[in-house]
């Protein structure tokens, strides 16, 4: 192969200056093989790449012979024409790109590969480009079938490298030119490998910061205010509020502003059965009791070393565990049931509660000393009744949000939509207000969403079917059980009502906390506010 030379030339742009460049190659003997010219300002400037023929000339020469072309300004010598630069470019683009990327003509003849594509497939660059995809994917080719199809075409495929059997996804879309005709096909393929590892970090929650909280009323404003101030002092904070205000959401954000390289691990106190909680909360030793652990297992506290433990229901935490986590507090340090050793810990501690623990002290089903030791700083974090102001901007957001999963055009609330939201007094707040949101935007056909769908607390959409009326022996192919399960759901209900806390009122019933718990799922009862007042919301079927 003949060896060849590169240069740019740069002219007074006018007519006739490649027919002038052309002439004096020819005059030489010398083959142009690709010349680009590219016009800006005022200038013409030339991109030359030439192949000696019947003779050798030499650089210095060619260049003198350069100088003579009418309106040349510059001309120098180049290692990579535009061109070039330019398949560099996009070689090092669709390198970088983290699926693998296969495209071929209208043919089957593969035209472009990344180093993606060439590692998940075992493949070399140089000996795969322009051959026909039939050589890499004998059978159940993917490309294959959609330049044959001409639609879309997407599978999970597996084949045998050098490095093993190696799973894949591949999604193929045809190409089409200007003028609609098939000119090819394009495939992207994902190892199912980084498909998994993608899936685990999309289901890992999120890290919530301060600038996520949505609110503009000065009380919520300066709540943020002071809790970036305490964040990084490791004090155990204790964060009160009605049900649905956020609490765990604020201790995420203390977390996240205090810049501890450990975990967040939240715990809901109320859910645990009582049985459960010290070996949950401090572990157990080797051998502690009948089913345990060959080597034991290490409890919540040491698993949250260097992060935050994020005690949520603590005033349903039982009197016995309290003792123990008081002295966790204050000495720093957690001995498994059944064990002698004393584990350091040095997780930060924040509390929640809904409800009022100095009454529960005076009750005697809440340690005293533990209160006050929880109580190194207070966040009181305001009901939604009580910053009113800030549910434009919430329901603007959730609004936003579900629209976008419904892939639906952004909606808004109406005038007197938003009065109907000002005038609820939101036992359930943010919570409730996302139920409210979520509701009114299904329900509402139009871009406006008015007062009439928004539907408030235990208000029916007016198409709703109503069993209230009806028979209960009437539609129903089990009516006794039926009738016996919202019996049940209602006795459930009304002690619920009657008492301060989920295990008062299972001792109440003579049930053990899990069994109560259960049952509070199975009739779907929630309770809506701190003042322990239960709702059914859904009935029973």
């Amino acid at each position: 192969m003949s060896d060849t030379l590169k240069f740019e030339l740069k002219f007074l742009d006018r007519i006739g200056i490649v027919c002038d460049v052309a002439r004096l190659m020819t005059d030489q003997g010398l083959n142009i093989v690709t010349m680009e010219l590219q016009q800006k300002g005022g200038f013409a400037t030339i991109s030359l790449e030439i192949e000696e023929t019947d003779q050798r000339i030499e650089k210095n020469i060619l260049l003198d012979l350069f100088s003579t072309l009418p309106g040349i300004k510059e001309w120098q010598k180049l290692r990579w024409l535009p061109r070039e630069k330019r398949q560099q470019w996009f070689r090092t683009l669709f390198d970088g790109m983290s699926e693998g990327i296969i495209s071929v003509d209208s043919k089957g003849n593969i035209n472009t590969i990344n180093s993606v594509a060439c590692k998940i497939l075992d493949q070399v660059y140089e000996n795969i480009i322009g051959n026909h995809i039939s050589e890499l994917s004998p059978k159940d080719s993917i490309l294959i079938d959609c330049l044959r199809k001409k639609i879309p075409v997407s599978r999970r495929k597996s084949l045998v490298t050098s490095r093993g059997r190696v799973e894949f996804y591949g999604s193929a879309k045809p190409i089409s030119g200007s003028n609609g005709r098939l000119v090819g096909a394009v495939l992207l393929i994902q190892d199912l490998k980084e498909v998994k590892e993608m899936v685990d970090a999309v289901s890992t929650p999120l890290q919530v910061t301060f600038d996520d909280f949505i609110g503009q009323s000065p009380v919520i404003r300066n709540l943020i205010t002071f809790a970036r101030k305490i964040a990084d002092t490791g004090t155990i904070i204790s964060i009160n509020g009605d049900s649905g205000t956020g609490k765990e959401l604020f201790a995420r954000a203390i977390h996240f502003e205090s810049g501890q390289p450990g975990p967040f691990i939240p715990i809901n106190c109320a859910a645990i059965p009582e049985s459960l909680i010290e070996s949950e909360l401090f572990g157990y030793a080797e051998g502690a009791f009948t089913g345990a652990r060959e080597n034991g297992k290490p409890g919540l506290f040491e698993a949250a070393r260097d992060g935050t433990i994020f005690l949520d229901e603590i005033g349903d935490m039982p009197l016995a565990p309290q003792a123990k986590i008081l002295r966790v507090l204050q000495e720093g340090v957690v001995r498994r049931i059944g064990g002698f050793e004393e584990i350091p810990v040095n997780a930060r501690v924040i509390t929640a509660t809904n409800m009022n623990l100095k009454e529960m002290i005076l009750e005697k089903r809440f340690r005293e000393d533990l209160f006050y030791r929880i109580n190194g700083f207070t966040l009181q974090i305001p009901p939604l009744r009580e910053r009113l102001m800030d549910i434009p901007l919430l329901a603007a957001y959730l609004l936003h949000q579900f629209n976008v999963r419904l892939a639906r055009v952004d909606q808004v609330i109406s005038k007197s939509g938003f009065t109907r939201l000002y005038q609820y007094s939101w036992p359930g707040n943010v919570r409730e207000l996302r139920n409210v949101i979520e509701r009114a935007s299904i329900l509402c056909d139009s871009d406006v969403i008015g007062a009439e769908s928004i539907l408030l607390g235990n208000e029916r959409a007016a198409g709703e079917i109503r069993n209230q009326g009806m028979d209960p022996l009437k539609n129903s192919k089990n009516p006794l059980k039926s009738l016996v399960g919202r019996y049940e759901a209602g006795i459930v209900l009304e002690t619920l009502n009657q008492t301060k806390s989920i295990r008062a009122a299972a001792r109440l019933l003579g049930l053990s906390h899990t069994a109560l718990l259960k049952k509070i799922g199975k009739y779907n009862l929630r309770n809506v506010n701190n003042r322990n007042q239960w709702k059914q919301y859904r009935p029973l079927a």
